[in-house]
């Protein structure tokens, strides 16, 4: 169980969750303990550079979608300093970002 899990299973069941992610991968744009929502999202309506919760090879993620590979929909995850998680199937996205506010 990752640190997101209780979220990931709220959004399964199509809730809209809150909470405050710590670390410094995705900074500037969400800083450490800032205040992010997240929705329910279908894989179909991804984009690149949409930041979504995810889990990456056993971690969960608040990281952006670098690039998609269609029609499998395979999301390529990184962070928002050039790194890369991997590629994950659209089963492993839980949400998408929707606000972020300190």
């Amino acid at each position: 169980m990752g640190w997101a899990s209780q979220h990931i299973e709220r959004l399964k069941a199509g809730e809209t969750v809150t909470f405050r992610p710590h670390g410094n991968s995705m900074s500037p744009r969400i800083k450490s303990g800032q205040l992010c929502t997240v929705e329910p999202v279908d894989p179909k309506d991804i984009k690149v550079g949409d930041i979504v919760l995810c889990h990456v090879y056993g971690n969960d993620y608040l990281h952006l979608v670098k690039a998609i590979e269609r029609p499998r929909l395979c999301f390529l995850i990184g962070n928002n300093h050039g790194n890369t998680n991997g590629w994950i199937l659209g089963k492993w996205v839980f949400g998408r970002l929707v606000s972020s506010k300190e």
